[in-house]
């Protein structure tokens, strides 16, 4: 692949992470709100666990779609290293290694925290 070809599938695996993450916002925003109402104070243990399993089933397949992207970019990295004259921006972003290293930990880190907090909110 040319230099500009590598680019843009930066950009679009960039665009997949960020993705990825609609579903799982979605899902957290409902039971942010659900909780803050004390619905789940009232509602069912059938309820609670059904709102716990979509909440653990979407961040689950975000996590792994996120980790992927970020895995395959490490990848590609890789490859944009090697571009001979390459431009600043490719020489940038070919540096970039570490933030998208430390974007795997925070992907996994925030998604076992924030469904620890899910959990506390949804069961109380």
């Amino acid at each position: 692949m040319d230099e500009k070809s590598l680019i843009g599938q930066w950009n679009k695996m960039r665009v997949q992470i960020i993705q990825a993450q609609v579903a799982p916002a979605l899902v957290l925003i409902a039971i942010t709100v659900l909780s803050a109402l004390g619905l789940f104070a009232d509602a069912s243990d059938g309820a609670k666990y059904l709102a716990l399993g979509v909440a653990a089933a979407t961040g689950i397949l975000a996590i792994i779609s996120q980790y992927a992207a970020v895995r395959e970019g490490e990848a590609l990295l890789l490859d944009l290293k090697k571009i001979n004259n390459p431009s600043a921006l490719t020489k940038k972003i070919a540096d970039s290694r570490g933030l998208l290293s430390l974007s795997a930990i925070a992907v996994v880190g925030l998604g076992i925290a924030i469904f620890a907090l899910v959990v506390w909110a949804v069961l109380g």
